[in-house]
């Protein structure tokens, strides 16, 4: 049974968490390899690759619809095969164009190891879901995204959880956002995601609205919608909870502050605080330097028989 479980694929891991009515998954948000070994280490049961870390990160740029697909697919497949066993949930931003790009896009994640995306209903020159002035493309435009990644998947033969993300609440109102919603399910979407839930009562609203759909929750701190715990978040009937700004705050905050105080004082402190001390190794660690090792000798390598 354990060699079964080995052979699951981080998609069917994925489908497997989304039907422990148990379980709310909960999505910390990586953005680059580093960031992705310590939520890793953590030992979280499913990754999510934020599409506005991805931006900033790989780009150096806001979340404005900048990051094309091949930034986007590469990042996700780096931070994909860094555990196969723990599947990954990455934004897939609008698809990229029209229903020929979506396809491109849905069939380059599911290579890339992707278990899961979401898409949205933006037009192709987005912005992050918690700034104002989005701009939606039709329902019918909105539709075709979807027939085009249910019709990529099923033309694969192979699986993706695919999640319709819809931007409609500020502009067009709950009902509207609610349509899109039952629309892109009933066409083949997995589950659904209301970007900028505005009120925790909203929250039960559109899960309730939605069931017996697994609905996503977008946790962003200082964003429009209100703080909601991993068990409020279930307890109001999310099935996913994802963190985008997990990562990106603390290390804003921590590296500006190394920064000022190099600037400052000319002196870099001890940067390595909290390490116990290892320095470098201590990160080169959670980021598999053990496992490396232990590869190179288990093929007759010599290099660091003696380790580092």
């Amino acid at each position: 049974m354990a060699e079964q479980a080995d052979r699951i694929s981080p998609v069917q891991k994925l489908r497997r968490l989304m039907n422990d009515s148990d379980k709310i998954i909960l999505g910390p948000g990586v953005y680059d390899g580093l960031t992705a070994r310590i939520a890793l280490q953590a030992g979280f049961d499913c990754l999510y690759m934020t599409g506005a870390g991805t931006t900033m990160s790989r780009l150096g740029m806001p979340d404005l619809g900048v990051a094309t697909l091949n930034d986007m697919r590469d990042h996700a497949g780096m931070i994909a095969s860094l555990d196969r066993s723990v599947p990954l949930i990455a934004d897939m931003d609008t698809g990229y164009g029209g229903p020929l790009m979506v396809g491109r896009a849905v069939e380059q994640y599911i290579n890339a190891g992707v278990a899961g995306f979401h898409i949205e209903d933006q037009v192709v020159n987005k912005r992050c879901g918690h700034l104002k002035g989005k701009e939606l493309v039709s329902e019918t435009e909105w539709y075709a995204r979807i027939r085009a990644a249910v019709n990529s998947r099923a033309k694969t033969g192979r699986d993706i959880v695919i999640v319709a993300r819809t931007d409609a609440l500020q502009s067009l109102g709950y009902e509207v956002a609610l349509k899109r919603l039952k629309g892109a399910l009933e066409l083949g979407a997995d589950a659904a995601f209301l970007e900028g839930v505005e009120s925790k009562e909203q929250g039960r609203q559109i899960c309730a609205d939605l069931a017996p759909a697994p609905v996503m929750l977008n946790m962003v701190e200082g964003g429009v919608t209100p703080h909601f715990s991993s068990q409020e978040a279930k307890e109001h009937g999310f099935k996913f909870i994802v963190y985008p700004g997990l990562a990106l705050g603390p290390v804003y905050q921590s590296v500006a502050a190394a920064c000022k105080h190099l600037k400052e004082t000319g002196d870099t402190g001890n940067v390595y605080q909290g390490t116990q001390g290892q320095g470098p190794k201590e990160l080169f660690m959670v980021c598999g330097l053990k496992e490396a090792i232990e590869f190179d000798v288990a093929a007759g390598g010599e290099l660091y028989k003696r380790g580092v």
